[in-house]
């Protein structure tokens, strides 16, 4: 078996095997990595290299191992994933959530995509680089967190706050969702590189009023006062803000596809994008959407409080319009309290990781347009970005313009490409040794 076959192999194994363990975060402390950290300590084990769990609390465990360079004079590099997945209501789904099969060509799971397919490449590479005595160029620290999905709470927020000393003498990191392929028009492929992430603040909103019978008139109904409120933040347009990353990636999806690029509104190219359109759409304006309620203890009582969370996702630059919108939006009688709050990130694409993973890209697709784009979304970038750890999103997928691949990241019947996959490992493993 020649070793690019192995290396397949063994990532379309270990990817499987992954998901096949329900490490599922429902978020507020409720979550549990132990068996996945317990499986990628043994799998790392198996070939020589040692790592260690851990634990920030009970069954919240993250895998750190620090792999040598040739160079340990140079900056080291980051590698990281996460090993929760968010809950999945079984019924809604095709197959087993947690069936890891196999079927016409892609690999069926809850964390196909977000982000055990990641966790499978970084492990099938270091794998093959122990049983070989290969070394990279650089130190390379391999990080699996914890709670990735509920803010990093536990995990990656967790490390860096209590032992920043594991991530000593490293300036860069690399992690999950940057570098698939989206089809534009003319079946041109733009690698999407990730290189910037919108902020963070989710926010519970308590509205206060007079508790009192629900047969009689009540002028100061808490839950008047927050459904108004819930809904003038839900249906708020917002303003067009566009970064330094969505312009650039604009201008290259106008130069591949033809089309005009009007840096006054983007909007009109969003459907030169594919599956990507929905995520991108979210990249050029802040958002603010309600995503639970909670009020209320019987049919006939009107409660002297109600409160609802939003979640809010900030433009670079753009944190405090969000803020102030939402104070304007609510009004004098809700009071607004920080769940979480995490910041926005933006760094070039250039220099020589940037190359790094563009010429990785290029090996294998010749006619690979890389380009940078900003995430909707968050990473474990926010946390390392605290130690001056400057972070990209790099996960490659070459996918079939038709897979919605935006759809997958937690949605019913998730699921990867083996073909992408096997694709990936050989891109990250060309990035991690030219780096």
């Amino acid at each position: 078996m020649t070793t690019s076959i192995a290396l397949e192999a063994e990532v379309i194994r270990i990817c499987q095997d992954l998901i096949r363990i329900p490490s599922v975060n429902f978020g507020d402390g409720k979550g549990d990595e132990k068996a996945i950290a317990d499986y990628v300590r043994a799998s790392l084990a198996e070939v020589g290299i040692e790592s260690t769990i851990y634990e920030s609390a009970p069954g919240r465990c993250n895998v750190i191992a620090r792999i040598p360079g040739r160079d340990s004079q140079r900056a080291g590099l980051v590698v990281h994933g996460h090993l929760d997945v968010v809950p999945v209501n079984a019924d809604d789904w095709s197959v087993d959530p947690f069936c890891g099969e196999i079927i016409d060509g892609v690999i069926w799971g809850r964390g196909a995509v977000d982000m055990k397919n990641m966790d499978a490449m970084i492990l099938a590479t270091v794998r093959q680089w122990s049983r070989t005595g290969y070394l990279p160029p650089r130190d390379i620290v391999l990080a699996f967190f914890a709670d990735e999905e509920a803010g990093g709470i536990y995990g990656s927020h967790w490390l860096v706050d209590k032992h920043p000393e594991l991530f000593a003498g490293c300036s860069e990191a690399v992690s999950e969702v940057g570098g698939f392929s989206v089809t534009v028009g003319g079946g041109k492929r733009l690698y999407m590189i990730e290189t910037a992430e919108k902020g963070i603040h989710w926010m519970k909103l308590t509205a206060h009023g007079r508790a009192g019978h629900g047969s009689v008139m009540n002028d100061e109904n808490a839950l008047t006062r927050l459904t108004e409120a819930v809904a003038k933040i839900g249906n708020h347009q917002w303003p067009q803000r566009y970064s330094t990353t969505v312009k650039a990636l604009f201008k290259s999806v106008a130069a591949a596809t033809g089309k005009t690029y009007d840096e006054k509104d983007l909007r009109p190219l969003l459907s030169e994008v594919g599956f990507a359109a929905r995520m991108i759409a979210a990249t050029l304006q802040n958002t603010a959407n309600p995503t639970m309620l909670e009020a209320g203890y019987k049919a006939n009582v009107i409660p002297s409080s109600a409160s609802a969370v939003i979640d809010g996702r900030f433009i670079p630059g753009f944190e405090d319009e969000l803020n102030e919108t939402i104070k304007t939006l609510i009004g004098p009688h809700i009071v607004v309290e920080t769940i979480t709050r995490d910041k926005a990130l933006e760094v070039p694409f250039k220099g020589d990781l940037v190359d790094a993973m563009c010429n990785a890209i290029l090996k294998e697709d010749a006619e690979a347009i890389p380009v940078p784009y900003l995430m909707s979304g968050g990473t474990d970038n926010k946390a390392l970005a605290e130690l001056g750890i400057i972070g990209y999103g790099f996960s490659p997928l070459k996918l079939d313009e038709n897979f919605d691949f935006m759809a997958m990241f937690h949605g019913v019947d998730e699921r990867v490409p083996v073909e992408g996959l096997t694709f990936g490992v050989r891109v990250l493993k060309d990035f991690l040794e030219n780096c």
